[in-house]
């Protein structure tokens, strides 16, 4: 049986060995989209250890089952199986193998979120992300129009909010809220977080380089409210031609000149004041 376990396992192994983020096979990418992102490889590899463990624990216990109804069954009418009331070999085994198994697991997922979250020393583009009810808005910070002040995408529950993105150059996201939680979640970069009314561009934040091109839908993640699932937006992620090209247009719109009326109330939220920020 130990034999067999064996084999299956190392068989199993060289099944996963094949798999990789960025293979067109939705089996071979293990349900995950296709990656997008420099901060994918990490996630995949914890998602990819997942798998194994998983994998490795359903083997130990379908086996100990299988081994003990096969060990222990009743072998004819007049006999019954010994019967054992306590076993402290088991009895520590399923106590302290969890522990060990979420220990491990805990000091990888921190590890795989120190490496998500880690700064870019200079990123090329900032971005300010604002989720209020029910819309997303994103300003392209640095990229002006005549006037000098900022350029801005904009979307409703009826018409879902753009956002480009150039392609191999990094972009760090400042996450705002006027209203409640919301949840700024593009899946082909592995990466969503939370957007906290209260919380600034300092406190709210993250960097991610785009990889390839391609048009991906971004959502809220988290549950904000009666249009909750309307909260989607396109991502496009595009040559830097084809973004110079989109942000002269948003310039040469004056309803797309300055910053949305979110970003503004989102700044003003208690706590976030000058002179509230010195008291605390």
């Amino acid at each position: 049986m130990g034999r067999l376990k064996l084999a299956a396992l190392a068989a199993v192994l060289v099944a996963i060995s094949g798999c990789s983020p960025v293979d067109d096979s939705d089996v071979k990418r293990l349900a995950l989209p296709k990656a997008a992102s420099d901060r994918t490889d990490v996630m995949w590899d914890l998602w990819l250890g997942t798998w194994i463990a998983v994998l490795a624990i359903f083997l130990l216990v379908f086996g100990l089952i299988v081994y003990a109804m096969v060990r222990y069954r009743r072998r004819s009418v007049d006999e019954v199986p010994s019967q054992v009331r306590y076993n402290l070999p088991i009895e520590a085994l399923y106590t302290f193998a969890p522990v060990i198994i979420v220990a491990v697991f805990f000091y990888h997922t921190v590890t795989a979120q120190n490496a998500m979250l880690e700064k870019v020393d200079e990123p090329d583009h900032t971005i300010t992300v604002v989720g209020s009810k029910w819309q997303w808005a994103f300003t392209y910070n640095g990229e002006t129009a005549a006037d000098g002040q900022n350029v801005y995408d904009i979307g409703t529950p009826e018409k879902f909010a753009d956002l480009y993105l150039p392609v191999d150059e990094s972009v760090r996201f400042n996450l705002l809220s006027p209203d409640v939680i919301h949840s700024f979640w593009i899946p082909e970069f592995y990466f969503k977080m939370d957007v906290v009314p209260g919380r600034g561009p300092q406190q709210n934040t993250f960097d991610l380089t785009p990889t390839r091109e391609g048009t991906f839908t971004g959502r809220c993640a988290e549950l904000c409210g009666l249009y909750h699932s309307r909260m989607l937006f396109k991502v496009h992620v595009v040559s830097r031609a084809e973004y110079d090209e989109h942000i002269a247009e948003l310039a040469a719109n004056p309803k797309r000149v300055g910053e949305p009326k979110g970003q503004k109330l989102a700044m003003e939220l208690a706590g976030l004041s000058d002179t509230e920020e010195g008291e605390h």
